[in-house]
């Protein structure tokens, strides 16, 4: 529990209407997507990196877990308190500057993804790193855990698009890491890099630089159903590799998925093997005929359906196929075990019929979709929660489906992050010198494991 005096210094330091130790505000801070509660001790909304650094100093000083929040809506854990202690959440650091002539945009940690997307659209500009949770996640949250999304082919992640960052040490120093509104930078480490992906583990951010594009002039959708998963697999590399078209998404979605979708928002696809999502953009000319390219691609391969949309509301009717997949599945088993894997492009043919076989060995139901056109499939391994030996099937599937993914050369993460969910399974895909190396980083960053412990690595970083 924490003493009297910190909370009085704890309060001194946020003002009383930026923290709170009352339960029902307690509990609203223990849990995130993975469904998994942890209870803090108490909840700080702190408006500056000052603040931060004073909190940060107090908890090293006294040692006290202190867990970064956004909006708590990762997949691996990362943003639970494990060890109680501090959850500091940064939503109140909201402010947002567009330098339209840099194309650059400078916001708090806290500001929700899709907010500052709009903003920079509303001055002609594009943010393209689109995670699922775009809507609700926020920018810093998203450089902790490097987020994708279906952009991710054409435009890259997070990390491509973060010029520099502010951020506060667990030993409470502020630190810019680079000038943030330059292009170019190489002097020194690249700390910006490093902390992008570190799941909130090295530092706390607290405001981000981070590149913009030129708005796209145009962009058309072109979705096509399959018999099989296995002939839209095939399908997306005859894509990329001879059209000759590097879209701007390029989605799959398996039959499972799409007949929960039918059940959840009667789309008429309940009965298809399988479906692809294809997006291009740019000049408006070479949209079209990029379209055209992929069109002949898909009924050369033996599309069973092809819809091509140009028009906004077309459009989000067609991606409402990818977006409701998440809550559609619910309907299917009561737990979902969401695995974000990665394979090369070539090898996702292989990872699915791979991902066939594990169904049957274990007896237990899959549902895959992703971003094929960077190999990076999410496959949702199904079941009922109540029923431990369905359960046990289905964590037993997970391993396979990690052993599949390694032997094809892929990684066990591309977008989740490790967190608590994954981090048993670091060492099938790491070295044990490269994941000492990592903990050396961590012990340099953070001497007295103050911050998020118990992420990442199985075991406790100590301190030195």
């Amino acid at each position: 529990m924490l003493a009297e005096p910190v909370k009085r210094e704890l309060t001194r330091i946020v003002s009383p209407e930026n923290i709170s130790f009352e339960r029902e505000d307690l509990l609203c801070y223990s849990y995130d997507a993975t469904g998994r509660r942890y209870v803090p001790e108490c909840v700080l909304f702190p408006r500056s990196a000052e603040e931060v650094s004073l909190i940060l100093k107090m908890a090293s000083a006294e040692g006290i877990a202190v867990v970064p929040r956004g909006a708590g809506t990762g997949f691996t854990g990362g943003s639970l308190p494990v060890r109680g202690g501090i959850v500091l959440s940064t939503e109140r650091m909201t402010q947002i500057e567009i330098d339209a002539d840099n194309m650059v945009g400078v916001c708090g940690a806290g500001v929700v993804t899709w907010d500052f997307a709009q903003k920079a659209e509303s001055m002609g500009l594009f943010y393209p790193p689109d995670p699922t949770s775009l809507r609700v996640s926020t920018i810093g949250g998203n450089i902790a855990e490097c987020a994708g999304g279906p952009r991710g082919l054409k435009y890259g992640v997070t990390k491509d698009y973060v010029l520099s960052v502010e951020m506060v040490l667990p030993t409470g120093e502020v630190i810019k890491t680079a000038p943030g509104k330059t292009l170019k930078g190489v002097v020194g480490y690249n700390l910006t890099g490093l902390v992008t992906g570190s799941e909130g583990t090295l530092a706390v951010v607290t405001k981000a630089y981070l590149k913009l594009l030129p708005l796209p002039e145009a962009r058309t959708l072109v979705v096509a159903t399959f018999d099989t998963l296995e002939r839209a697999g095939q399908t997306v590399i005859h894509i990329v590799r001879d059209a000759g078209v590097v879209p701007s998404a390029l989605e799959i979605i398996d039959g499972v998925c799409l007949k929960a979708v039918d059940e959840y928002a009667k789309t008429g696809l309940g009965g298809a093997g399988s479906a692809i999502i294809v997006e291009v953009d740019g000049n408006r000319d070479a949209v079209k005929k990029d379209a055209e390219r992929v069109e002949r691609v898909c009924q050369r391969m033996g599309a069973q359906w092809v819809d091509v949309a140009e028009d906004q509301k077309r459009m989000k009717e067609l991606w409402s196929l990818r977006r409701d997949i998440s809550p559609a599945l619910k309907r299917v088993g009561s737990l979902k075990l969401n695995e974000d894997v990665v394979v090369p492009r070539t090898n996702i043919v292989e990872l699915i019929r791979g991902l066939e076989d594990i169904s049957k060995k274990r007896n237990i139901t899959i549902a895959s979709f992703g971003h094929a056109g960077d190999g990076n499939i999410h496959v949702n391994i199904m079941a009922d929660r109540n029923n431990p030996q369905e359960v046990e099937r289905a964590e037993s599937a997970v391993k396979d489906l990690f052993e599949l993914t390694l032997g094809l050369g892929g990684t066990i993460s591309g977008e989740h992050g490790v967190g608590i969910t994954k981090s048993d399974y670091i060492g099938m895909e790491l070295s044990r010198d490269t994941i000492e190396l990592m903990k050396r980083i961590k012990r340099a960053f953070d001497p007295n494991n103050i911050l998020n412990p118990g992420k990442v690595f199985t075991e406790e970083v100590q301190g030195v």
